[in-house]
């Protein structure tokens, strides 16, 4: 049997869960993880990544609902997605992609309080069986270590809206 060894894992589990929203600015967000800032919303590396590279693009406002999204937040969502599918394309080379948003406890939403588009590279041959099958992810390159090759690439490459 082969072992896989993900510490950050252990982190998620046994911290203490803040009160506030992950995803704002002035609540409890982690910074060192967002990858590009726009006007109305921005781009972060998702802390437990489903496979290595997985993005986040998220509306600066505490919206849970599509609805409630001006249409600004909705230009600018979609443009952060071409950069997006842009920059992993460039960085991480995948052979297609995951685009999606979990609306609801339902849906699969872990934070529906807060709307936020998910951006996931994939591979042929990548490990996402792994949490099916042995409630494993194998995430290939630190976290940290992602965003800091693409927040450059996001400030070259992303066209304001």
């Amino acid at each position: 049997m082969e072992t896989i060894f993900a510490p950050w894992r252990m982190a998620y589990l046994t911290e203490d869960k803040q009160d506030g929203c992950v995803f704002c600015k002035c609540s409890i967000r982690s910074d060192e993880y967002v990858v590009f800032e726009g006007k109305t919303c921005f781009v972060t590396m998702n802390r437990y990544p489903y496979v290595g590279g997985h993005l986040m693009i998220i509306p600066n406002r505490h919206l849970g609902q599509m609805s409630d999204l001006s249409i600004n937040e909705r230009i600018e969502i979609f443009s952060l997605l071409d950069t997006s599918i842009k920059v992993l394309k460039e960085t991480m080379k995948p052979g297609g992609f995951n685009i999606g948003m979990n609306l609801g406890k339902a849906a699969g939403a872990g934070i529906e309080e807060h709307i936020h588009l998910h951006v996931i590279p994939r591979w042929e041959g990548d490990t996402n069986f792994m949490s099916v099958v042995g409630q494993v992810r194998v995430i290939p390159e630190d976290v940290e270590i992602t965003a800091a090759k693409l927040k450059p690439l996001f400030k070259r490459d992303h066209q304001e809206v």
